[in-house]
C-alpha cells in the first residue's frame, strides 16, 4: 500500500547562558514519499532542487552478521562483485556508464548489518541509474563465474592487507571482537572476513548467498534530488517490479557481548612504534534508549580540554596525546571502547592506572548541565552536515527505514539525543563501565612486550606470510557463459538520457578589505549553515631550514586560549555554540576554518578573530603540542604510506629544499623550537596582505562584510615576501628507490616526476589527457589492468597537481608484496602505449565525464568553497568551469597522443618502492632501470640524516 509522508523536523538545542537553559530552536524540513512494490521492495523519495543531481542508494540489509562462520568476508565480497557485471550492462557495464554520464563513480560500503551501493548523477540520467541497479538486482547472478570470482577474491584481499595487515595496529578489532563476542555470535568475526574464508569460498557458496539475501524483500532503494517522482515511480515499477519476491527473512534479535571476566591480551606490532592500551565493554544496540546517554557519556569523558580523561592522562601525567572514546552501536550489539596511544616507550600498568584516576574524577564531579548542553550543540551542528548533500539524505532515510523500520524515525531519534539528562549519563557509566568486565588490549612495538599491560596473554593473530606466486591464476579477459535471466521487455537497450540538466554556476562576490585582505563569497541557504575557511600564504614555505615544524606548532597552539580566555574557556565559548574553529599549517599556508549554525556566525567569527589576533602562548600546551608532535613523527617512521609521502617529496625537491620537508619538523628540530620561535613566526609572517576569506552558507553578501569591520580595523597589514624557489628538474632517466619495511605485506609504489605548475597553459588539458590513465576510477586503465585484470591491488590512481609555482605528475598505489615487480613492469607498459592506444571511445568517455559531471561540481558547502580558492589562489575567473569545458569539448585524440608523449614519459621517472626488501629489492632490477637504491638514510621523519 502506498503512504504519502511529509516530515517536518524540529531540532532543539539547549543552549546554557550561566545557570539557566535556554531552549533554541530550528526548523528543517525533510519530505519524503514512501511505497512498496508487489516483491516487497521498499522505495523512499526524496525531493531537493538545489542542484540538478539525483542519488540512487540501493540497500539490502544484509552484512557480515548473515554470514556463516567459516564463510566470512561474504558480504563485503558482494559489494565488490555486483559493480563487475551484469547480463544487460556487460562486463564493466556500470562503471563505464557512470564514467558517460558524468557520476560521481559507482561506491559501495559493507557494515556488520547493511551492504549500500550508491552514486550521485546528474538528473538527466536517472532513468540510467535504476535501469542499472535494478540489473544489478534481478540480473546479475548468473555473470558470476569462477574467473571473475578468483580475480575479485584477490581484491578484496588486497584491500584487507591495505586496511589492516600493513598498517599500525590494523589487527586491533579482530582481537577486540574474538575476544568479546562468543564464536556463535555474527559479530565475532571482521566484516572484511579472514583470509582463509575468502580464499576457501566456492562459486556455489557465493550463488546460494546471493539468492537468500539479495531479493526485493530484504532490499531499500532511495532517490533522492531534483526529479520527478511520478516519472521515477513508473521507472521504479518498469524496472524492479518483475523481480521475484524472495523467502522471507527472520530478523535478528538483539545480543550483546559477553565478558564473563576480564580479559588482557597483548600484541606485539611489526608497524607499531608507540604503545596502545585499548579497553572495550559491552553494551547495547543501535536506537536502544541508553546508547543516546553513552553517547554523550564518552563525548564527555574523552574529549576536549574539560574533559577527565584529557585533564589527567594529557595534561597532569603526560602520557599521551590524546584519548578516544565512543560507543559503537549496530543492529543486535554495541561496544564502548577507551584507547590510548601512548607516548614511547612508556609502560600501560601506568595508563591503566591513570585510566582509573580519570573514572573516579567523573565519579566525584559527574557532568554539568552546561557541558550537556554544549554536547548538544555540536550534536546540532553536526546533523545539518550530515544532510548537506543528497546522498547523505539518501543514507539517513534508507538507515531509519532498515534498522528503525521508519524513513521518519530522525524525528524521533532527535528527540532522543535532546532528551538525555545528566542523571541518564550517570547512570549509564554505572550501568555498563563501573566496575564491569571489559577486554583490555596492549599493541606494543615489536621486542617492547614488557610494555603491555602486566599479566596479559598473547593474542592469537594470523600474519599472512610473504611468498612469491603463492595466489591461484586466473584469466579475467574470459567472458561469461551463461543462460540468460528472462524478461517482459528488451533490458539490453539503454535508456535515453532525460532532458539535460541546466548547470548553475554559483553566484560568486569579491571584495578587498582596507587591510588587503580578500574575501569571496557564495551566498547558500540550503542548510542554516556557514563555513569559513581563510588562506595565509606561506606555511611552511617561510621556515628556516633549523626551525622545522614552527608553522605546524604556531597553528597548533592558536586554538589553545588566547589573551583573555583560557584553553579550556576558549574550547567551551566555541563549543556552546555548536561550531567548530581549527587553524592548520601546511606546505604552502596557514589555514584558519570554522563551521557553525547561521545564527551563531557573528559570535563564531568573533571567536575567530580573537583566535588570529589575540594568541595566548601557553607555555603549559606549548610543551604538551611538541609531545603530540613528536608523537606523530615517530607513528610515521613505521607506516608505510607516511614513509612514501616523505620519501618522494625528498627525491622530487632534493633533501635541502625546503619543500621536501615535512611539515612537523623533525625530532631534532622540534625538540630545539621555542616558543620565541613561534611568536617571531606569528610576528613576521602572519598578515592580512597574504590573506584570502572564503565563506559559503546561509549569509548575505551585505551582511558578511558588515560583520569584517572589526577584523578590517584591528588586523594591521606588514610586508610579507614569499621566497621565490626554484622549478625542481625532471629526472633524465628513470630510477627506482628502494625503503625497507621488513615484512610489509604490501609494497606502496609512488612513481612521477616534477611536473608543471597549475597556471601553465598545458596543465587542465593535461588533466583531461589523464583521466582514462588513471583519474577516472574504474574507467582508468590503471584500474582496470592492475586491479580488475590482475587483482594485484584495491586501488591505484595517477594525477596531476600543482600549485602557482610548480606541480607534480604521481602514480600511486599499494600492491600485493609478491608482485611489486610486476606491478610496476604492467605500470611501466601502460604509460609507454598509452598515447598510441588512445581510442575515439576514450574520448567519448573522457568528454562526457568532464562535461556532464559539471552538473554536481557544486552540490556541497566543501565543493563551493574549493571553487573560491581556485578562483582566489590561481585567478581563475568565475566562470573557469565554462573555459574548461571549452577545452575538454575542443580535445582530439592527437591532442590526447601529443601530451602524453610530452608529459607521461616512463623512462624519465621517479620509481619509489616502500616493501619489504629481503624477498623485493633485488627482483626490482629486472624493471629495466638499473640497481635499485636503498634509501633508508634519507633525511627526514624516517630516519635521521647520516
Amino acid at each position: 500500500m502506498k503512504k504519502l509522508l511529509t516530515l517536518f523536523l524540529m531540532l532543539f538545542a539547549l543552549m546554557a547562558c550561566q545557570q539557566q537553559k535556554e531552549l533554541a530552536k530550528a526548523d528543517f524540513n525533510v519530505a519524503y514519499e514512501k511505497f512498496e512494490l508487489d516483491n516487497g521492495l521498499d522505495v523512499v523519495f526524496h525531493v531537493d532542487r538545489s542542484d540538478p543531481v539525483v542519488a540512487v542508494a540501493l540497500t539490502a540489509h544484509v552484512g557480515s552478521a548473515r554470514e556463516k562462520e567459516g564463510r566470512t568476508g561474504f558480504a563485503h565480497l558482494f559489494e565488490h562483485l555486483l559493480f563487475l557485471e551484469s547480463e544487460n550492462l556487460g562486463k564493466g557495464g556500470l562503471d563505464k556508464l557512470s564514467a558517460r554520464v558524468g557520476g560521481s563513480g559507482a561506491n559501495g560500503s559493507t557494515s556488520r548489518d547493511r551492504t549500500n551501493y550508491f552514486q550521485t548523477v546528474p538528473n538527466d540520467a536517472l532513468e540510467k541509474m535504476l535501469w542499472a541497479e535494478a540489473d544489478k538486482l534481478g540480473w546479475f547472478i548468473n555473470t558470476v563465474t569462477e574467473p571473475v570470482l578468483a580475480k575479485e577474491k584477490q581484491v578484496v584481499k588486497n584491500e584487507k592487507r591495505q586496511s589492516n595487515d600493513n598498517r599500525p595496529y590494523g589487527h586491533t578489532s579482530y582481537v577486540i571482537d574474538k575476544n568479546l563476542y562468543p564464536a556463535d555470535h555474527p559479530y565475532n568475526w571482521q566484516v572484511i572476513g579472514s583470509l582463509e574464508d575468502l580464499q576457501a569460498a566456492t562459486l556455489a557458496d557465493v550463488k546460494e548467498f546471493f539468492r537468500k539475501w539479495y531479493v526485493p524483500n530484504n532490499v531499500t532503494l532511495v532517490v533522492s534530488g531534483d526529479f520527478d517522482t511520478e516519472q521515477a515511480k513508473e521507472w521504479v515499477k518498469k524496472y524492479f517490479d518483475e523481480i521475484p519476491r524472495g523467502e522471507e527473512i527472520e530478523p535478528l534479535k538483539p545480543r550483546p557481548g559477553v565478558v564473563a571476566t576480564t580479559k588482557k591480551l597483548y600484541h606485539e606490532d611489526n608497524f607499531a612504534r608507540l604503545p596502545e592500551l585499548t579497553y572495550t565493554w559491552p553494551t547495547v544496540e543501535q536506537y536502544h534508549p541508553d546508547s543516546y546517554a553513552l553517547d554523550v557519556l564518552t563525548q564527555y569523558l574523552a574529549s576536549g580540554k574539560k574533559a577527565p580523561f584529557n585533564q589527567v592522562l594529557v595534561q597532569d601525567k603526560k602520557l599521551t596525546a590524546s584519548v578516544q572514546m565512543y560507543n559503537r552501536t549496530s543492529e543486535l550489539a554495541g561496544q564502548l571502547q577507551l584507547s590510548v596511544r601512548a607516548y614511547a616507550d612508556t609502560d600501560l600498568d601506568i595508563v591503566a592506572e591513570a585510566i582509573n584516576e580519570a573514572f573516579v574524577r567523573f565519579e566525584n564531579e559527574g557532568i554539568t548541565e552546561k557541558d550537556l548542553a554544549r554536547i548538544k550543540a555540536g550534536q546540532e551542528t553536526g546533523f545539518y552536515n550530515s544532510l548537506s548533500s543528497v546522498l547523505g539524505k539518501g543514507f539517513q532515510l534508507a538507515q531509519y527505514n532498515i534498522f528503525a523500520n521508519d524513513p521518519g524515525f530522525i524525528k524521533k531519534d532527535i528527540e532522543n539525543i535532546l532528551a538525555v539528562t545528566t542523571a541518564d549519563v550517570m547512570r549509564v557509566y554505572q550501568k555498563y563501565i563501573k566496575d564491569k568486565n571489559y577486554i583490555a588490549t596492549s599493541f606494543v612495538p615489536k621486542g617492547q612486550k614488557s610494555l603491555a599491560l602486566e599479566n596479559s596473554v598473547q593474542a592469537q593473530v594470523v600474519e599472512e606470510q610473504i611468498v612469491q606466486g603463492a595466489e591461484e591464476t586466473f584469466d579475467a579477459s574470459i567472458q561469461a557463459s551463461y543462460e540468460r535471466t528472462s524478461s517482459s521487455f528488451d533490458r539490453t537497450v539503454e535508456p535515453p538520457y532525460g532532458p539535460a540538466p541546466q548547470v548553475q554556476i554559483p553566484e560568486v562576490y569579491e571584495t578587498s578589505l582596507n587591510n588587503g585582505l580578500k574575501v569571496y563569497g557564495i551566498e547558500n541557504n540550503e542548510v542554516p549553515l556557514v563555513q569559513i575557511n581563510m588562506v595565509i600564504d606561506g606555511g611552511q614555505l617561510l621556515e628556516g631550514m633549523d626551525k622545522l615544524g614552527a608553522a605546524n606548532l604556531m597553528a597548533a597552539l592558536m586554538t589553545k586560549g588566547t589573551k583573555n580566555k583560557t584553553p579550556e574557556e576558549l574550547e567551551e565559548a566555541i563549543d556552546q555554540l555548536g561550531a567548530s574553529i581549527g587553524v592548520y599549517a601546511g606546505k604552502e599556508s596557514i589555514r584558519i576554518s570554522a563551521n557553525t549554525l547561521a545564527r551563531n556566525y557573528e559570535a563564531t567569527l568573533a571567536l575567530m578573530e580573537e583566535i588570529l589576533l589575540e594568541p595566548r602562548w601557553d607555555t603549559t600546551e606549548f610543551e604538551l603540542a611538541k609531545q603530540r608532535t613528536i608523537s606523530q613523527i615517530r607513528q610515521q617512521e613505521a607506516n608505510p604510506n607516511a614513509i612514501a609521502s616523505n620519501a618522494y617529496d625528498i627525491l622530487i625537491y632534493g633533501k635541502n629544499d625546503i619543500r621536501a620537508q615535512n611539515r612537523l619538523g623533525t625530532i631534532e628540530t622540534v625538540n630545539n623550537l621555542t616558543i620565541e620561535d613561534l611568536k617571531t613566526y606569528y610576528t613576521s609572517f602572519i598578515s592580512p596582505s597574504v590573506a584570502r576569506f572564503h565563506v559559503v552558507g546561509d549569509i548575505s553578501q551585505q551582511d558578511l562584510v558588515a560583520s569584517l569591520k572589526g577584523l578590517e580595523s584591528r588586523w594591521k597589514a606588514k610586508s610579507v615576501v614569499l621566497p621565490e624557489l626554484p622549478k625542481p628538474s625532471a629526472p633524465e632517466k628513470s630510477q627506482v628507490y628502494f625503503f625497507d619495511v621488513p615484512d610489509a605485506k604490501q609494497s606502496v609504489l609512488t612513481i612521477g616526476y616534477p611536473s608543471m605548475p597549475a597556471t601553465d597553459e598545458d596543465y587542465y588539458p593535461a588533466v583531461v589527457m589523464n583521466y582514462i590513465l588513471g583519474g577516472g576510477g574504474f574507467a582508468s586503465r590503471l584500474t582496470q589492468e592492475l586491479r580488475e585484470g590482475k587483482g594485484y591491488t584495491y586501488g591505484i590512481r595517477s594525477g596531476f597537481s600543482g600549485n602557482k609555482t610548480d606541480g607534480t605528475f604521481t602514480i600511486s598505489s599499494g600492491v600485493r608484496t609478491n608482485v611489486t615487480l610486476e606491478s610496476t613492469q604492467l605500470v611501466k607498459e601502460i604509460l609507454s602505449n598509452y598515447g598510441s592506444t588512445f581510442s575515439d571511445k576514450d574520448l567519448e568517455t573522457t568528454k562526457g565525464f568532464l562535461i556532464k559531471s559539471n552538473a554536481r561540481a557544486f552540490e556541497t558547502a566543501g565543493a563551493k568553497l574549493n571553487m573560491l580558492e581556485n578562483i582566489s589562489e590561481l585567478g581563475l575567473p568565475y566562470d573557469y568551469v565554462k573555459e574548461r569545458e571549452e577545452v575538454v569539448q575542443g580535445m582530439t585524440v592527437e591532442k590526447i597522443k601529443e601530451l602524453s608523449q610530452k608529459y607521461l614519459n616512463e623512462d624519465q621517472m621517479i620509481w619509489l618502492v616502500v616493501g619489504d626488501a629481503k624477498t623485493q629489492l633485488n627482483r626490482m632490477k629486472q624493471l629495466g632501470f638499473g640497481e635499485p637504491i636503498l634509501i633508508n638514510n634519507l633525511s627526514g621523519p624516517e630516519k635521521k640524516p647520516k
